[in-house]
């Protein structure tokens, strides 16, 4: 999180906003993204969506300076995380799947981009974009390696150019029949329109899919690695919405971009076996364990680390807690929260606010709609100057508080269906939790860590999962980032990755 909102933000409150914010807080807990590509505009767990060129994914297979576009991403997406083995394996990984692929003149390069987000693309300067979330997830080299196979099938079927040219014609289609046709008709007409670039895009998937498979298999990578990591990125997903509380079916979403994981896992699967059974080609399971262990997990403390209901801030020195029952998400923008399935949500963001603007003034500017003025009150929190106040919108009811740090003036808005005693407290106790952090304790604040670990003859699910430091479901973490069902038995000497402080 780094709380550039800019002055002219709003909070998405209440009425039309608060779906904003509770959109915002499920998309975080329950996104599509974790897929083998994420395409322009999907916005990627735990992270905003990065704004990226309509014509990627492309890569030209030169080498350039870094572009707009390059710092604009990877400072979007936390940064550049620097992992120079990791880097120096994976482009070796990259050169062989190149020769493998049907442009094998091609060349490509990999940076790293410092987020917990499992995500993947490339940009037309050349690179290819991976995230440490997806690289602490992968279990081997051929998992990762159908991840940038992936992308390179996008390249080479020509996707980017082919996605832009049936954009223009669905666009002028929608434009036309809008103007000579009832307006029903017209909307029928666009819908019709979307329904079909839908459609097309989950071709693509599947093609790059394909092509990604055969090229990981012509390069003497397992080619089910493919089916391998799908099936831990349907884990994942599934993970986080359990950890909200969501509802959420793997069901083929006609509003997604991409064919269900099932559906995926199938096809990849059926690809894999025209090079033979499971067991066949370079799995590079030590290889890759080697390379990533000790490589950190989650989020970095420097742009906001999470620990249960805790929410500190190294770098711009503050801390709060959230009210028990809730799940915390950071993004670049925010930090979001959800309980209840949804019938309570919350949502902390920064603006700056000139110094001589007074907060009871700020709270009554119109950033708020349907703020009750004659709730709003100056309160302290913890020795800093802050205002709370109470808005109303149809069946919900939102607490909003605002705390000056520095600088920055922090809000807090918290929406509950219905503003009782109990509601109001949990407010309080959250908003009266805010605290600037001592140096001496940001100082000790340290990203998790992935740590590799061989089984002994006593180890079991179970105990190796007692050894991870995630507080919340341990177990079904330590399932997810090994690629094991709840049936499946540790063996003895084999290895496996947990998390650490």
């Amino acid at each position: 999180m780094t709380f550039d909102c800019g002055a002219g933000s709003r909070a998405g409150i209440p009425a039309r906003a608060w779906r904003v914010l509770v959109a915002c807080a499920f998309a975080a807990a329950t996104s599509a993204c974790a897929t083998l590509d994420l395409e322009p505009g999907k916005g990627a767990i735990g992270q905003p969506p990065p704004v990226v060129p309509a014509e990627a994914p492309r890569t030209t297979g030169v080498e350039k300076p870094p572009s707009t576009e390059h710092a604009r991403l990877v400072a979007m997406m936390g940064g550049e995380y620097r992992a120079p083995a990791v880097e120096r394996y994976l482009n070796t990984v990259l050169a062989k799947l190149a020769a493998a692929s049907d442009s094998p003149g091609e060349a490509y390069r990999v940076t790293i981009l410092n987020t917990p987000a499992v995500n993947a693309f490339a940009l037309p300067s050349g690179n290819l974009y991976i995230t440490r979330g997806l690289l602490a997830l992968a279990s081997d080299t051929s998992e990762v390696a159908a991840v940038m196979a992936h992308e390179i099938g996008h390249v080479t079927a020509r996707h980017a150019s082919q996605r832009a040219e049936q954009e223009k014609r669905q666009a002028l289609i929608r434009q036309v029949s809008e103007a000579i046709q009832p307006r029903e008709r017209g909307r029928q007409v666009s819908a019709d329109s979307k329904f079909s670039l839908v459609s097309f895009s989950r071709e693509q998937e599947l093609e790059a899919d394909r092509i990604g498979v055969m090229t990981i298999g012509k390069a003497g990578y397992d080619p089910h690695g493919a089916a391998r990591f799908l099936a831990s990125l349907g884990r994942s997903t599934a993970l986080r919405a359990m950890l909200f509380n969501q509802n959420r079916s793997d069901a083929n979403d006609l509003n997604s971009s991409h064919p269900s994981t099932p559906e995926r896992i199938a096809r990849a699967t059926a690809a894999a076996r025209q090079f033979g059974a499971p067991g066949i080609g370079d799995a590079g399971r030590d290889a890759w364990l080697d390379v990533i262990d000790n490589i950190d997990f989650g989020d970095d403390p420097g742009e906001g680390a999470i620990r249960g209901r805790t929410f500190s801030h190294a770098r711009l020195g503050f801390g709060f807690t959230a009210p028990e029952g809730f799940v915390l998400e950071n993004s670049a923008q925010a930090v979001l929260g959800i309980a209840g399935g949804g019938s309570e949500a919350l949502r902390l963001d920064s603006v700056q606010v000139g110094a001589d603007t007074p907060l009871e003034s700020y709270l009554n500017s119109g950033w708020v709609d349907g703020l009750q003025a004659a709730s709003i009150r100056p309160q302290p929190v913890n020795g800093l100057p802050a205002a709370l106040a109470t808005a109303r919108a149809g069946d919900w009811s939102f607490r909003v508080g605002v705390i000056r740090l520095g600088s920055d003036v922090y809000r807090l808005i918290f929406a509950a269906r219905a503003l009782n005693e109990e509601i109001d407290r949990k407010f309080r106790d959250s908003i009266e939790s805010f605290r600037r952090l001592p140096p001496d304790e940001t100082s000790r604040l340290r990203p998790f860590r992935v740590a590799v670990v061989t089984a002994g003859s006593g180890d079991s699910i179970d105990t190796l999962a007692a050894r991870m430091a995630i507080a919340d479901r341990p177990r079904d973490y330590f399932l997810m980032l090994n690629g094991l069902d709840k049936s499946d038995r540790l063996k003895a000497g084999e290895r496996y990755k947990i998390v650490v402080e």
